[in-house]
């Protein structure tokens, strides 16, 4: 690329490099061999992600992934890589896409969201590995956030019925959890953690 190309970018120069020079890809040639293995997006969407993870006494030990994503999803995945590993599943999964946005030193504001799909692919892999183990999964109920206070409906929640298919429209998520029928203020929030989350697991919104 021309330097006149690169200079117009309004990316950071840590994107810039982690975009150009992206760390623990995951490479046939290796054979790596994932203890947990986490996907999210499609490609009919656009976007998708693969994270695998190699795990030794509760520590990610190496990680490794693979995405069909833009920029900003290269370099975020790129960075939160490098982040993850070392760390223990539980500080794995509090990885959030504004820590590896603070460590990219920022994002354009219309490609936040592209931050979105590592942590919740990394977030799958551990599932992943957990189940394997056949041990109980504590980390998600320990992450969950509050979105609806009247009805106690947190963003993990409405995560699992959209990945799991259960919910395919904002009604049918109503209907289930009772958001937004309490006083109301969440309604806006919810609906656009809702799209999302549907843009992330590659899920089509149905019609009502």
């Amino acid at each position: 690329m021309s330097d006149s190309f690169m200079n117009d970018w309004v990316y950071t120069d840590i994107v810039k490099d982690h975009f150009m020079n992206p760390r623990n890809i995951w490479k046939r040639e290796e054979h790596f061999e994932p203890d947990g293995v986490g996907e999210v997006g499609s490609l009919a969407c656009g976007d998708q992600m693969r994270i695998g993870i190699q795990v030794k006494d509760d520590k990610i030990v190496k990680l490794r992934w693979l995405t069909y994503g833009c920029a900003s999803a290269i370099a975020s995945t790129s960075m939160m890589s490098e982040m993850a590993t070392g760390m223990s599943l539980g500080e794995a999964y509090r990885i959030t896409p504004d820590m590896v946005t603070k460590a990219l030193g920022g994002l354009p504001e219309h490609k936040f969201h592209c931050s979105v799909l590592g942590d919740k692919a990394l977030r799958a892999a551990i599932d992943d590995y957990l189940a394997k183990q056949g041990r109980e999964n504590t980390l998600k109920t320990s992450v969950a956030r509050v979105m609806c206070e009247c009805k106690n409906v947190t963003d993990q929640a409405i995560e699992t019925l959209v990945a799991s298919g259960k919910v395919r429209t904002l009604k049918e998520l109503q209907d289930l959890t009772g958001y937004g029928t309490g006083c109301g203020k969440c309604k806006q929030k919810i609906a656009d953690y809702f799209y999302e989350m549907m843009h992330v697991h590659g899920k089509e919104v149905a019609e009502e």
